[in-house]
This record gives C-alpha cells, sequence and structure tokens, in this order.
C-alpha cells in the first residue's frame, strides 16, 4: 500500500507516452502480480493444512456431516421441560460453531477447576479427612441426559481423584435422572442425602440414600431406601416443578428441617419446609419459608446460617443471637443464582428478608458471571461455609458434542457476613488455591 501511495501522484502516470520515445515496459507490476499470487497460495496452503488437522466425528458423537460443512444432531437441543440444565433450552445456533481441532480441545479443558474426565458434568460434605464432591454427570454424552451421580474426592479441594459413579437412575423413582440432592452430617456420625428423582412418569420426587460403610473414608458405595421416594409433590404443585432439596437443619423441638424449591401458578417461586425425625417420613408444615411473585421456578435452594460478627463459617444447624440466614434459589426461568440475607423465625419456619426490595430473585446475584446451581457446605474441619458453582460455556450442544465435555465447577470459595455492608456476603477463594502458586510478590 505504501508504495502504491508513493506513486500515485507522479505527473507522469496522467501523460502518454510520445510516440519518438517510446516507453520502456516495467518489471515492477509483475513482480507485484507475482507476490499476490504467492500470497494467495500460501492461505490456500494454510486453510487446507487447518482442515486437515480437524479430528474425525467421535464414535459416540450422534452428529453426521451434511452438505457444505453443516452438521445436524440427532437429539435436537431440548426445552425446559425435558430437563433443567441451561443448555437445554432451544439454542438458535444449531451448527458447529467453530471448526474444532484436538489441540484446541486440550487447552480449553481447565487445569485447575474441576470437571469430569469427559461427558456432561451435587452434595459436597467433608468426612474422614476428604472432601467428596458429587455432581451431575452424563455418562454416554456431553449433554444434558442420563444423569447420574459422579463422585470425586480431594484433600485440599484443588486437586481431585475420580472415583465410581456412586448412583445411578435404575429404580422406577429415579429412571429418569438422579438430580440434585444434599447432605447432611447427623450428630451420631450418619450422613443422610436427600435427592431429586425423575420417576418413570417424569414425576420429580425426592429420595434418600446413605453410605454402605461410614467406616470407608472414600464412601465408594451408596444404598438407596428402599421404602423411596420418601417425599411426592404435595397437593397443587406440579408434578415436574418439584426439586432440589436442602441440607437439613435440626428446629428447636428436636425434629429436621429441610427446604424443596417449586413454583406457585408458574410466576412465584417457592421454597417449601418439610419435617423429619427420622430422615423416612415427613411432613408438609404449613405456609411456606418464602416466596416471591414473578421469579418463576426456584432450583436447587441453598439455606444456611452467617455468624454477623463472625469469621468462621456455621453449621447448618446454627441457631440463635447473632445469626442471619441466606437463602439462595436458582432462577430456572432466567439461569441466574439470586440471595438475600434475612431472619429465619425457628418457631413458625419463616424467612423474611432484610430488605424487601432485594428480595431473592430481584436483587443480589451470587455471581455476575455465567454461573448457575450453586450449593454451599460446612467444612467442620475448618469450620468454614464452602460454596461451589457450575459453570457453563456458551458453546452450543453441537460444540459440546463436538468436544465431547461440557461445563465445569468454580474454584470452591469461602463464605461469610459482610460486616461492612450488613447485606451482602464476602465470597473469596479457599486458601488452598494459594498452593498453585509459585511465588509472591
Amino acid at each position: 500500500m505504501e508504495a502504491s501511495s508513493s506513486t500515485s501522484h507522479d505527473p507522469a502516470l496522467f501523460h502518454a507516452p510520445l510516440l519518438h520515445h517510446p516507453r520502456r515496459r516495467s518489471s515492477r507490476p509483475l513482480k507485484g502480480f507475482a507476490v499476490i499470487i504467492g500470497s494467495v497460495v500460501f492461505l490456500l496452503s494454510l486453510v487446507i493444512l487447518i482442515v486437515n488437522q480437524s479430528p474425525e466425528p467421535l464414535a459416540s458423537n450422534p452428529r453426521s456431516v451434511t452438505e457444505a460443512g453443516s452438521y445436524s444432531m440427532a437429539a435436537q437441543p431440548r426445552g425446559i421441560a425435558e430437563g433443567v440444565s441451561a443448555k437445554s433450552n432451544p439454542s438458535l445456533f444449531d451448527k458447529v460453531g467453530y471448526n474444532w481441532t484436538n489441540a484446541m480441545f486440550y487447552w480449553q479443558r481447565t487445569a485447575y477447576h474441576f470437571q469430569p474426565q469427559k461427558n456432561w458434568m451435587n452434595g459436597p460434605l467433608y468426612h474422614k479427612g476428604w472432601y467428596h464432591l458429587f455432581y451431575q454427570y452424563n455418562p454416554d454424552s456431553a449433554i444434558w441426559g442420563n444423569i447420574t451421580w459422579g463422585h470425586a474426592v480431594s484433600k485440599d479441594l484443588i486437586h481431585w481423584f475420580y472415583l465410581p459413579l456412586a448412583m445411578v437412575p435404575d429404580q422406577w423413582y429415579d429412571i429418569n435422572g438422579c438430580w440434585t440432592g444434599s447432605a447432611t452430617l447427623l450428630p451420631d456420625g450418619r450422613i443422610v442425602m436427600l435427592y431429586t428423582g425423575s420417576t418413570n412418569d417424569s414425576v420429580q420426587v425426592q429420595n434418600l440414600a446413605y453410605p454402605a460403610n461410614l467406616s470407608d473414608p472414600l464412601l465408594l458405595q451408596w444404598l438407596k431406601y428402599p421404602g423411596n421416594p420418601v417425599v411426592v409433590p404435595p397437593t397443587g404443585i406440579e408434578d415436574e416443578e418439584f426439586r432440589d432439596p436442602t441440607t437439613a437443619w435440626l428446629g428447636p423441638d428436636g425434629s429436621w428441617r429441610i427446604a424443596v424449591g417449586t413454583r406457585f401458578n408458574t410466576t412465584i417461586g417457592t421454597a417449601l419446609v418439610f419435617q423429619t425425625t427420622n430422615f423416612s417420613d415427613y411432613e408438609l408444615l404449613d405456609g411456606v419459608l418464602h416466596a416471591v411473585p414473578g421469579t418463576g421456578m426456584w432450583e436447587c435452594v441453598d439455606f444456611y446460617p452467617v455468624a454477623i460478627n463472625g469469621s468462621v463459617g456455621l453449621d447448618t444447624t446454627a441457631l440463635g443471637p447473632g445469626i442471619k440466614h441466606v437463602l439462595k434459589a436458582s432462577l430456572d426461568d432466567t439461569k441466574v443464582d439470586h440471595y438475600a440475607i434475612g431472619t429465619y423465625d425457628m418457631i413458625t419456619d419463616k424467612w423474611t428478608p432484610d430488605n424487601p426490595e432485594e428480595d431473592v430473585g430481584i436483587g443480589l446475584k451470587v455471581d455476575y458471571g455465567r454461573y448457575y446451581a450453586s450449593k454451599t457446605f460446612f467444612d467442620q474441619s475448618k469450620q468454614r461455609r464452602i460454596l461451589y458453582g457450575w459453570v457453563n460455556e456458551t458453546d452450543s450442544e453441537a460444540d459440546d458434542l463436538e468436544k465431547g465435555w461440557a461445563s465445569i465447577q468454580t474454584i470452591p470459595r469461602s463464605v461469610l457476613y459482610d460486616n461492612k455492608t450488613g447485606t451482602h456476603l464476602l465470597q473469596w477463594p479457599v486458601e488452598e488455591v494459594e498452593s498453585l502458586r509459585l511465588n509472591s510478590t
């Protein structure tokens, strides 16, 4: 461009050559033309090289190549009615978003966020020196479906070991998926796990499971209670909008409580409270823990105490003065996690936000990025409350199928009440993340 710019105003270029002085043919245009041709050939060669490096479709990949290099999917993106995944909604992009290569797959995988070895990625707990992470997992594909419970353990919340699947959908009450659940540690050392199962009729019910061997630090085997389901949708609650039981907390009357997310009249997000003494028989309490009009279905509800003048986390059962309660809900309509801080009345089992204008679903978000289905647990070994969140990429389902995996867990964060604002939570990566650093400046 610089050469043509320097000669475009040469007066000689605007005059015809004199007949008695024939103009000498210049070789410069030919050289420029040769450079252009060479550049085009180089670019074409580069494109061909990139195309040849593209991986062959995986045998388990249900897509087929069609005309013009586009792809068709054996299973198009599903609607909300078929799942609770942020990627179950119809996508504007039904083609692969990029010409993926194996090298790209490699560098896209995280180095220290938890994610499964492959495919699609519930109740975390600490037991006998090990942190346990149970996660929703599709062993067959990189898209939502056939949800089982994957299982991994860690000594430091950073380096994880994959263990055999903890639970698979093999009973009538969970044949359509073992969905989100929560672990509760009982005072006598027992562990109970409540989880949502989708039945053979696609009814969402709550089921009970427990470790086969409590002396096993890795909790490799889990048993499902023979009397499942232990909780079914109450009258007036939609069969497919009743899920994700919380960790249980102990009331002043000696009974345990759990909350389950649902909705009323399709628009009122709600958390119901059930009471139990043995975790196999439950009673629905009058009223609701809390409800917010216009927020739609609440899923992955989390409910836990925070000390207003403390620097440590609290067990879920903690009650009394100097304590506030956090209520968090994942909004199915918007795929956003919201929370609010308020007061829990342990006699009426009602929760009231400190600021109604910043209520659950209309105020603070747990995270303002792409973040969903978060869950906390109390780490009794270090007296802290730890928060996990699920992150899915902005890739389409077609991209996920091509990659062969999808989504990660965030780096775990410690959670405290913010004494400075009195309205927010403080979140910070767990101290173990410092082990990833080589030095400090």
